[in-house]
This record gives C-alpha cells, sequence and structure tokens, in this order.
C-alpha cells in the first residue's frame, strides 16, 4: 500500500496531537511543530479506512514521548466514557443527524462517548439530580453523563449543554459540537509545563468509611479523578481508610480536583496526607 503525501501525512499528525492531547490548540503548537514536519518518522503502519481510504497509524507511544519531550501535556488513555442525552427527544431524523455530528466531533477530540435515549426526569415531571443521572449512566457503563437540552427540536440552533460528574456539575450554552468541545476543554489537561504533570503519590485519609460498600464507592471516586493513574487502600481501621493515590501532579493536583465532589469534603491535612470527610 502506498503511503499519502507529505503534506497529508503532516495533517494526519495534527490531527494525532488534537487526539493525544485533547486541545485543539495543539494542531497549530509552535512546540509541536517538528512532530507535524517529521510526521513520516511517526508512523507505524497504513490501514484502509471504512470507505477504502488510506489511514495513517502513528506510533503513539512514540508520539507521547515527543509531546511531552516538547513540554506539553498528553491526555490519559484511560477517559471517560460519556453518555450523551439530548432532551427533549429529537425526531428520528433529527437524532440521527445529531448522533452521527456528536459522534465525528467526540472521535477528533479523543473523547469516548454513546448517544443514548435516557430519561432525565422522574415520574412526576421534575428533573433527576446529578446522582441520580449518574447512577443511572453506572448500569450503562458510562462515567459521565452530558445532557443537551433545545427547545428547537432540531439538531441545529443553540443547545444548553450540562457535564454531570462525580464532582461537580458544569453548564454552558452553544450549538450541537459545542458539547463535546467543552466538555474536552474541561477534561484534558491543560497545556503547561510538562513537570507539573508529573505523575506523583499522595496519601488521602477519608472518615466515615463505614463498610465495604463505602470503601468501593471511595475508590471509584478516586480512580475517576482526572489525572489518577491508581488509587490503593494502604490502611483501613474503624471508619477510617487511607488510599496510596498516584495522580498526575501529586497532592495539590488532586486536593484541587476533589474540591467539587458531592461526596468527599476537604476536612483538613496532617502527616503529609489529605484528609476528608465521606458524605454518603
Amino acid at each position: 500500500m502506498s503511503g499519502p503525501s507529505a503534506p497529508a501525512l503532516q495533517d494526519a499528525m495534527r490531527q494525532a496531537l488534537v487526539r493525544a492531547t485533547g486541545r485543539r490548540e495543539s494542531a497549530n503548537d509552535p512546540a509541536l511543530a517538528s512532530l507535524i514536519a517529521d510526521a513520516a518518522q511517526y508512523v507505524k503502519s497504513y490501514a484502509h479506512g471504512a470507505r477504502g481510504e488510506t489511514q495513517v497509524v502513528f506510533d503513539s507511544a512514540a508520539v507521547e514521548r515527543a509531546i511531552t519531550a516538547a513540554g506539553r501535556s498528553v491526555w490519559d488513555r484511560e477517559r471517560p466514557f460519556t453518555l450523551v442525552v439530548l432532551y427533549p427527544p429529537l425526531s428520528r431524523s433529527a437524532e440521527d443527524a445529531a448522533r452521527s455530528e456528536l459522534e465525528q466531533e467526540a472521535a477528533a477530540r479523543g473523547l469516548l462517548i454513546s448517544v443514548v435515549p435516557l430519561t432525565i426526569v422522574d415520574a412526576n415531571g421534575n428533573e433527576l439530580g446529578r446522582e441520580a443521572l449518574l447512577q443511572t449512566a453506572q448500569r450503562y457503563g458510562g462515567d459521565e453523563v452530558l445532557v443537551g437540552r433545545t427547545d428547537t427540536g432540531a439538531s441545529n440552533g443553540q443547545w444548553q449543554w450540562t457535564l454531570y460528574t462525580n464532582f461537580s456539575s458544569e453548564t454552558w450554552s452553544g450549538p450541537l459540537t459545542a458539547g463535546i468541545d467543552s466538555t474536552v476543554d474541561l477534561l484534558a489537561p491543560a497545556q503547561g509545563a510538562s513537570l507539573a504533570q508529573t505523575e506523583a503519590e499522595a496519601l488521602i485519609e477519608v472518615h466515615g468509611v463505614a463498610g465495604l460498600t463505602e470503601y468501593a464507592i471511595v475508590e471509584r471516586l478516586l480512580d475517576s479523578v482526572p489525572g489518577v493513574r491508581r488509587a490503593n487502600i494502604t490502611e483501613a481501621n474503624a471508619a477510617t481508610v487511607t488510599f496510596d493515590v498516584t495522580v498526575r501532579g501529586g497532592a495539590e493536583a488532586l486536593d484541587r480536583a476533589l474540591a467539587g465532589s458531592g461526596r468527599l469534603a476537604r476536612s483538613g491535612a496532617g502527616n503529609a496526607r489529605l484528609v476528608y470527610q465521606y458524605r454518603p
């Protein structure tokens, strides 16, 4: 299979950089210009797309190392699976068009999504809260819920978007693709110095953990924090459990990420560890 031209390879690298970092500006970031210029050196193989087009497969590990060496941040490969809900439900044709546009934008930004017909209201027509929505999402394997609300009944026009995560709810307005773009902007690491993105260990002591069910809930909460690679229990006694967390940016980043959590409230610090209270 003959490979694409040099300009086509460079365009493919620009797309790969956006997916790897989650940041749209990576396509034109001067710090990453050498990766684009030398795109051919990172090619691993070629493949055929669904329509017979040639697709470039880059060496992702080599690309990520080069991004980090350039002082830029790589978005974790284990990214949250986002369930997208459009409300009120669109017509079949409008829903199909919206799904296609959302999936295309999500693929370009490196976000895993599924557009699903979840209900966001209870039997009385009242909108469900964040906790109820996330519990429903977990049954579908989702990590977070992105709800798009529209009054037009069509995919075009303005939407109000709300992202529900384990830690907070964020709302904004914009066109259909703004749902994906703003979600990734919130989740992907800012393109600062790579040193700030270095993984480090952080100890977090959580009080109010009464049993195995609470242990599991707290561990899932910590595992879902952006930048966390692992969270292991190191000590447990009475109603207190201590976790050793490997997180990008260390304890400071973990503390900052948990600031909006409805389940974990900061209660102090001591012995070089964060101290939180679990709220059932």
